[in-house]
């Protein structure tokens, strides 16, 4: 069996246009079968603002009306998606852009309302393979934006991590996969002030303790909760860390397991 590197790439790598070329660069390398997640970055925010469409932020979370969805696929799926690919071509590593509603990859549902109507935003119902391993098999990376669909019509904004978590789950039964969450820090820190401060292995065992003194807490507790589910859903390996631990085996980063 195969190992499958899938690897999801943040919003400041995205933002700044000489580290996004630096990792492409590198990615490009990879030898693996290998497929990339990336979030929107700050593009979507800043193209909000210029079209004097407000954008509402409830947590650290998006609400998705129509119109904030209309700029968000145009951006995620649009210019930052085929800007990746583009580069990824120039650097030899043959790259196919995807949505989850490319080959019908991801279906969703639209998030019910509970406490706060988050619009169009999606929760991950399943993930259909055949696709991805047809293009793995031919050394074709799928590049996947944070769209996915729900199998009427509707496209709808998936965050990122979930989107990562779920295409490594749901590959790990034709692959070994290994999941990396590539970001602007070195690790889950102890102490957010402190770059030095890694924690470099969190398990099942810990990982409580870590939430219950607020050491994982706000923005990363959403992507501790995804690493967690990948590892107990056959997922060989998470990594949290910046894009050096993919090539530097002296780098310090986070390492999620049972």
């Amino acid at each position: 069996m195969k190992t499958l590197k899938v690897i999801k790439i943040g919003g400041s790598i995205i933002d700044n246009e000489v580290a996004l070329q630096s990792f492409l660069k590198d990615f490009s390398t990879i030898e693996e079968p290998k497929l990339l997640v990336h979030g929107g970055g700050k593009l979507a925010t800043k193209l909000s603002n210029q079209m004097q469409v407000e954008v509402k932020m409830i947590d650290g979370r998006r609400i998705t009306d129509a119109e904030t969805l209309d700029i968000i696929t145009m951006v995620y799926a649009g210019k930052i998606n085929k800007n990746i690919v583009a580069q990824l071509q120039a650097n030899n590593c043959n790259a196919i852009g995807f949505s989850g509603a490319d080959g019908n990859t991801i279906v969703s549902y639209k998030r019910p309302v509970k406490t706060i109507d988050y619009g169009f935003v999606g929760d991950v119902k399943q993930v259909n393979t055949k696709s991805l391993e047809l293009l793995l098999s031919n050394n074709i990376t799928p590049v996947f934006c944070a769209i996915t669909h729900d199998k009427n019509g509707q496209l709808l904004n998936t965050n990122a991590d979930t989107i990562a978590s779920e295409l490594a789950i749901a590959l790990s039964k034709i692959f070994k996969t290994e999941l990396y969450y590539c970001f602007e820090k070195n690790g889950v820190l102890k102490d957010v002030n402190d770059d030095h401060s890694v924690i470099e292995s969190i398990t099942s065992e810990n990982v409580h303790q870590l939430i219950d003194n607020q050491i994982i807490s706000e923005g990363m507790l959403p992507k501790i909760n995804n690493c967690m589910h990948a590892v107990n859903h056959n997922v060989q390996k998470v990594c949290i860390g910046k894009p050096e631990m993919l090539f530097d085996k002296n780098s310090t980063y986070t390492t999620i397991s049972k």
